[in-house]
């Protein structure tokens, strides 16, 4: 684990979290039962095999 060798201060610390931003995920449109869904990218293949369900 990186162990900083200085103390950062309080406004360096909350300015450099406040740059995160999450994301919203790609989706793509997916067929289950004659019905087409937008789900996100990294699910797309467990709802083509049934593993997942869509919520109708």
């Amino acid at each position: 684990m990186a162990v900083s060798k200085r103390k950062m201060s309080r406004s360096n610390t909350r300015h450099r979290r406040a740059q995160w931003k999450a994301s919203t995920p790609q989706l793509v449109p997916v067929t289950v039962d004659g019905t087409p869904y937008l789900v996100p990218q990294r699910l797309a293949k467990a709802y083509e095999r049934g593993l997942l369900r869509p919520d109708g």
